[in-house]
């Protein structure tokens, strides 16, 4: 029974989640054959059905003309793989062609009514909603402390996104009255039946009181609450355990393989 679920969790996964969402800013989306990129950002994106059916050498030369597109414009780029993408050479290919595998993350996938509850919080943390610019850059300056890099570009891309589909894009903080201790935004596509939980980074003096469940929990009521049966996320071989026991299910794995000028 619980194989049925899974399967037909990534049968409505390939089916819908397979393309981008719409970057909003000056980012654009562009279709190269069978796959979607996206153009503008801190680096490029390139993504594809789960069957590419383009096999050998026109395979290699599909792959070749995106990381040359991107090396003509002096960016980065990264190709989203997964698990049980066809052909099953595609990785080596990459490979093959100078691009190299990031960490693996688990696509989870869970049900919003299920996951939905009211935050709990500790003492002296809120929860809010934020949208302004100043905001935006206490967020990335929070992801940069925790990853110990630059991330101070995830301010105007969250901006991008918030103005292009104000509606679509929810950036939530965990707060004291000095600082930003986690960050977490909810994505949605209109037409999917799917909300992506990204972001979700918590600063490490503040881990294991519960807010990254917090925000899984509000971000799953705000799924319910619109109608969105399923919330999904890629997630860290850190997150993956504990969400894993809140209800998500498993249902293959995601690999970057990222080309650098």
């Amino acid at each position: 029974m619980q194989d049925i679920l899974i399967d037909g969790l990534r049968a409505a996964y390939d089916a819908q989640l397979r393309g981008v969402t719409p970057p909003g800013g000056s980012a654009r989306i562009e279709k190269d054959g069978p796959l979607t990129r996206v153009v503008g950002r801190h680096r490029g994106l390139v993504t594809g059905p789960r069957d590419l059916a383009v096999y050998g050498a026109e395979l290699d030369a599909l792959i070749a003309r995106q990381r040359d597109f991107y090396a003509a414009r002096g960016e980065a780029v990264e190709w989203k793989t997964r698990a049980h993408d066809l052909p099953a050479d595609l990785t080596d290919r990459l490979t093959a062609a100078g691009f190299v595998a990031e960490d693996s993350e688990t696509v989870l996938i869970g049900q919003s009514a299920d996951l939905a509850a009211d935050p709990v919080l500790p003492d002296g943390v809120s929860l809010r909603r934020v949208t302004s610019r100043s905001d935006l850059r206490r967020v990335a300056a929070m992801e940069s402390s925790v990853w110990g890099e630059d991330w101070s570009w995830l301010a105007d891309d969250l901006a991008a996104r918030i103005e292009n589909a104000p509606e679509n894009t929810v950036v939530l903080v965990a707060e004291t009255r000095t600082e930003v201790v986690c960050a977490a935004w909810l994505v949605f596509q209109d037409g999917v039946d799917f909300g992506g939980l990204w972001g979700g980074s918590t600063l490490k003096a503040w881990r294991g009181q519960g807010i990254y469940r917090a925000m899984v929990a509000r971000r799953a009521q705000l799924a319910a609450a619109r109608g969105v049966p399923y919330v999904y996320v890629d997630a860290s071989a850190d997150s993956a355990p504990i969400l894993t026991r809140l209800g998500l299910h498993a249902v293959t794995t995601t690999t970057p393989y990222v080309w650098s000028p």
